[in-house]
């Protein structure tokens, strides 16, 4: 999974679904969601796209979404935002919020 940065997700954004995990690597649920993430990635290869963006290293497109606790994750369809869910989801809940936009 890749994390980017503003200009990459100003690129990808349009592209259909999109979810993208706000996290920090210091964040103890964001590297509890990772993994789960990683997985739902490699299930909607061609249907959605999983990105992350480092709170840290990003913090202008943290604050363009209005993001004050992490993980947040945001999803996406055709650059338009659809909703978002906050700290740790189970893989069921992700692949149910993912869905929702397919």
């Amino acid at each position: 999974m890749k994390i980017i940065t503003k200009a990459e997700f100003e690129e990808i954004k349009d592209q259909g679904v999109l979810v993208v995990d706000f996290f920090a690597n210091w964040c103890g649920p964001c590297k509890m969601v990772g993994p789960v993430l990683e997985e739902l990635s490699k299930e909607y290869e061609g249907k959605a796209t999983i990105v992350k963006v480092d709170v840290d290293q990003d913090q202008e497109l943290a604050a363009q979404f209005n993001v004050m606790t992490i993980p947040t994750i945001i999803l996406f369809k055709d650059g338009q935002k659809l909703k978002q869910v906050v700290g740790f989801q189970p893989k069921a809940q992700l692949a149910a919020f993912i869905d929702s936009a397919l």
